[in-house]
């Protein structure tokens, strides 16, 4: 289990730490100083907002989990599983997600699972926990490992902003695999997730740059 993530104070020594060890992250940290805390509530609402939030933008996933705390109170799954699918459509939900929220509601629900068992498990049986139920994978795995459970050296290998910002910082040919992405971030053990984090800002800042627009 690698060490937790709870303050801008840890955030900022990952961020000197890479910064120090590699040339690439270096370059990057000029660019981002120290990147934003960004830690998010864990349990059944930090997954459900994760879902919530896939392949939107962060203004269109935060203006829907808006409307989805406003209908489901509290966020637990109890309370989500008594809404209809009308309701939760309203908020702005697909039916996939809906499907995939409930899913992960029944399973905390009837005790098939027990996210406060995860909170000391290592990042890997976390992972095989999560992906085994039906709409829930390795990126939403990731990200709840990285900002909801604060795990300092977690990993998101699969997202594509940050597969970018990689090839970008790192000068890479072409667009790094899974593989390649696992690879590179060897050098950047056990600060993986602070590094995530300066590379996604390192890419917000270089997308707004190129178009001309504030970050």
């Amino acid at each position: 289990m690698s060490r937790i993530i709870e303050s801008e104070a840890d955030i900022a020594e990952g961020a000197k730490a890479l910064a120090r060890a590699c040339k690439h992250m270096a370059g990057v940290y000029e660019v981002t100083g120290p990147p934003p805390l960004r830690r998010r509530p864990d349990g059944f609402e930090g997954i459900a907002r994760i879902i919530t939030g896939q392949q939107l933008s962060i203004a269109s996933a935060g203006a829907i989990w808006g409307r989805l705390e406003k209908t489901v109170r509290p966020m637990d799954p109890d309370s989500y599983l008594r809404k209809r699918h009308a309701s939760l459509r309203k908020c702005g939900l697909s039916a996939g997600k809906i499907a995939t929220i409930g899913t992960l509601a029944t399973a905390i629900y009837s005790g098939a699972l027990d996210l406060g068992a995860l909170d000391n498990a290592d990042e890997e049986r976390i992972r095989e926990t999560l992906t085994a139920l039906k709409g829930i994978g390795p990126w939403t795995a990731d990200i709840y490992i990285m900002f909801c459970l604060g795990r300092a050296d977690a990993w998101a290998p699969g997202d594509l902003a940050l597969k970018y910002a990689v090839q970008d910082a790192c000068a890479l040919k072409s667009l790094p695999d899974e593989a390649a992405m696992v690879a590179v971030a060897q050098a950047w053990r056990p600060w993986r997730s602070v590094a995530a984090r300066m590379l996604w800002a390192y890419y917000a800042l270089r997308r707004a740059a190129a178009s001309g627009a504030p970050a």
